[in-house]
């Protein structure tokens, strides 16, 4: 069976699941399938209530909590302040105390190489999925360039089913956006280019202009980056 078929027969078993305990089962699951050392998904509800699925050993679980390292750790800070995924080396591992944290997960095992993408969720719902692993940059470049919109998409499915746990949840916000502009302000929140946004949706880059330009007037904002932002606090779209 190719990896697409075991993606998508994972991805259905996710879909269909009712119990969270389910989420445990398929990020294993997807982990065996990518061959990487972990996959965590874990998120923040609106109630501020957490919880998290993955691979880490208990013993690195609990050291985090008990060191309270949440207040540290450079993937967290580094994940909260963006949309797009991003490779580990590319956070701020400057400080003293995040290299002694860095040393500390390798040690438990967590891997020299992470790549994780950051969810904003209606109502203030904040997730991270990562895929941690222990090789040279060299591998984990070609591994993250061949596999980055598969774990994205991976991502938003761990979520989305999440979010039908959430106890108590709202419908979704009336859209003041077109079906397009929805289209288009998500794909970008989700880190695509807009080279890569205008193929998908099967238009000229021109059009998506238009769809963006829009969009941002609708919601008051000073730039792309603002208008997702405001469109992703507002519940108007789910990344």
């Amino acid at each position: 069976m190719t990896l697409n078929a075991q993606m998508e027969t994972s991805l259905e078993k996710l879909e269909q699941s009712d119990t969270l305990d389910v989420l445990q089962i398929v990020i294993e699951e997807f982990c065996h399938l990518f061959a990487v050392d972990h996959m965590i998904y874990h998120w923040v509800d609106s109630a501020g209530d957490q919880y998290g699925c993955g691979t880490y050993s208990d013993a690195w679980r609990d050291r985090y909590i008990e060191q309270n390292y949440l207040r540290i750790d450079p993937v967290v800070i580094g994940c909260y302040q963006r949309f797009h995924p991003v490779d580990w080396k590319r956070l701020d591992w400057s400080s003293k105390a995040a290299r002694v944290f860095q040393a500390e997960a390798i040690e438990y095992g967590v891997g020299n190489q992470g790549f994780s993408v950051p969810i904003r969720g209606p109502n203030g719902q904040f997730a991270l999925f990562t895929v941690s692993h222990t090789c040279d940059d060299a591998t984990w470049a070609k591994f993250t360039e061949t596999h980055r919109r598969a774990l994205i998409l991976i991502a938003h499915a761990f979520n989305q089913k999440a979010l039908e746990f959430e106890p108590d949840r709202q419908p979704e916000q009336a859209c003041g956006l077109s079906p397009r502009e929805v289209d288009s302000m998500t794909l970008l929140a989700m880190g695509y280019s807009r080279a890569q946004v205008a193929e998908t949706l099967s238009i000229s880059e021109h059009t998506l202009r238009v769809y963006i330009e829009s969009a941002r007037f609708k919601l008051g904002a000073m730039n792309t980056t603002h208008a997702v932002a405001r469109a992703m606090s507002r519940g108007l779209i789910v990344v």
